[in-house]
């Protein structure tokens, strides 16, 4: 076990060194400063600029920002679902599986567009090679709004009275090509020298050792798998996600991948740091989300090394840890780890099957995405965590006796009531969707009961699960739920659509508001928001917020099944 525990220091502390160096590239990219790729790359975001007829130098106001993100996304979506809905026809299909019905393409399209990832089907089976890559083109650009949004947001920060917030496609571009892209190119080159396929062939046929026949299936793998982690997207080429050998086949590449889906939202924190030129705020909120990080991933690393207490009593011997659902080649320690990670970050892939995890550590990925500002995904993580920032302003402000105000600038009415609106909206939306689909098999059992293999509390965490997984962009599942169905194909395309846009409008909204603001300088009066001290408070709300919201579900969920072990 000390070697595992030696591995999972090994890749935070690897982390953490890229991490800082690009946060500040990423800062220069989204300044327009001069990097060592401008060479390579500003004549092909000039091609696209041409080609599109954008006039990147002509900045935006929030409210154009924001129509822009809304009208490319809806392109996206269109094209998603003819795609989907059309595959058997389609070229690029050599194993010749099925297009998709409408509620099934509706739901994967949304949650690719979305950066959710959510799959209600398997990969291999229910996705053509062409559709496989339009998903890959939505991880891109789904990951590329995420920065621009965070971009946005920075702009606002750093400006002390402004209208204009540079231009949307700018950002975008620039986010995708000097960014996400040549990381991915990195990543997908490590992963085919691992082993992870890279072809358009179709299935092939082996002999296993009990000399019967199996068919393999491959396809474009490796750069499908690097940026579903470099953007934490999240979804599988394979149904069994990153715990398929194809995609994540030894220790070495579980470290890659591991690395590579916690490295931009934590870089992104640096690199706001870097622009708006205050880094001890940059420490100081790293530090918040690090707190909150190590708090969920600790107990999980202990409760599944220690394993299952009911094999224990037994006399069965679990000197690897509670393994059920797990790879042999990573461990229960590294495993655990993992699980932590990509649903704070709000990756979302696995490496383990999450539904067999012990109740208390499926508490803690839950509530990594209930609070869903623990680093999060690309660029929306800050987003969230800013929401908390402008609440912790404003309740400090009350508690002194001083006049809200963060980075010069004053919180008032306008700013809370939008804050106040997106807080809520998460715990609404899991909420209510978790809600209502109890209702449903609580009293129509016959009809809806197969939804869950595992009844009881158990099954009540899986639905919970969905709808939390669903709101916080993440993708993950319990997947002892039966989803590929007409009510969680549309409630959970409802729910991710909810929950990526209006996440995305309030914090720049609220940003664009700020910015217009006339700039009042730091005096004596001054509530500092770089410090211990409100590092503090920003926890303490973010704790009060999920502990209010979240607690009563959890009681009926992972809690219960806890004491009823």
């Amino acid at each position: 076990m000390n070697t595992e525990i030696l591995g999972i220091i090994f890749m935070y502390v690897l982390v953490i060194a890229f991490a800082l160096p690009l946060g500040r590239y990423i800062g220069k990219v989204l300044n327009n400063e001069v990097t060592w790729l401008d060479k390579i790359f500003n004549p092909l975001d000039q091609l696209f600029y041409k080609l599109s007829g954008i006039n990147f130098k002509k900045e935006m106001n929030w409210k154009q920002h924001l129509i822009a993100l809304l009208t490319i996304n809806f392109v996206w979506f269109l094209l998603g679902m003819f795609v989907l809905m059309n595959m058997s026809w389609l070229p690029l299909n050599p194993d010749q599986n099925p297009s998709m019905n409408a509620e099934l393409a509706f739901n994967t399209t949304i949650s690719f567009i979305c950066n959710t990832n959510l799959q209600h089907y398997s990969g291999e089976t229910g996705m053509s090679y062409l559709g496989q890559l339009i998903l890959m083109l939505f991880q891109f650009i789904s990951a590329g709004c995420g920065i621009t949004a965070a971009a946005i947001v920075f702009t606002a920060m750093k400006e002390k009275s402004t209208e204009k917030l540079g231009d949307f496609y700018f950002f975008f571009v620039r986010s995708c090509t000097r960014i996400l892209f040549p990381i991915a190119i990195i990543v997908a080159s490590l992963m085919v020298f691992n082993g992870s396929p890279m072809t358009f062939e179709g299935k092939i046929t082996t002999t296993t050792l009990e000399g019967t026949e199996q068919q393999i299936s491959q396809g474009p793998v490796a750069t499908f798998v690097a940026i579903k982690h470099l953007g934490t997207n999240g979804g599988g080429f394979f149904g069994p996600n990153s715990a398929h050998p194809l995609e994540n086949p030894n220790y070495f590449t579980n470290i890659i991948e591991m690395v590579t889906q916690m490295i931009i939202p934590i870089a992104i924190v640096f690199a706001m740091g870097y622009m708006i030129k205050r880094k001890k705020l940059a420490w100081t909120i790293f530090g918040v989300m690090t707190v909150g990080f190590l708090l969920l991933s600790i107990p999980t690393i202990i409760s599944e090394i220690k394993g299952n207490p009911a094999i224990s009593e037994m006399g069965i011997s679990q000197t690897m840890g509670n393994m059920e659902g797990k790879e042999i080649r990573f461990g229960s320690a590294a495993s655990a780890y993992w699980s932590i990670a990509t649903t704070v970050i709000s990756t979302g892939s696995v490496n383990s099957m999450h539904d067999s995890f012990m109740p208390l550590s499926g508490m803690n990925q839950l509530l990594g995405m209930m609070v869903n500002c623990l680093y999060g995904g690309v660029g929306v993580g800050f987003l969230n965590f800013y929401i908390f920032i402008i609440l912790a302003v404003f309740i400090s402000g009350l508690m002194v006796g001083r006049t809200p105000e963060f980075l010069g600038k004053k919180i008032e009415a306008r700013e809370m009531k939008i804050a106040m609106i997106i807080a809520l909206l998460h715990p609404f939306l899991i909420l209510v969707g978790t809600a209502l689909s109890s209702y449903m098999i609580t009293n129509n059992p016959e009809q809806y009961g197969s939804w869950l293999n595992n009844p009881g509390f158990h099954g009540f965490s899986e639905m919970l699960y969905e709808f939390t997984s669903s709101s916080a962009n993440n993708g993950s599942g319990f997947e002892g739920l039966s989803d590929n169905n007409p009510f969680w194909n549309i409630a959970c395309g409802i729910v991710m659509l909810l929950a990526r846009y209006l996440p995305i409008i309030g914090p720049i909204a609220i940003a664009g508001s700020l910015a217009q603001k006339r700039y009042i300088p730091e005096s004596a009066g001054t509530l500092k928001t770089d410090t211990a001290t409100f590092g503090f408070m920003i926890f303490a709300i973010i704790v009060i917020v999920a502990a209010l919201s979240f607690f009563p579900a959890l009681t009926l969920g992972p809690i219960a099944e806890y004491f009823s072990m």
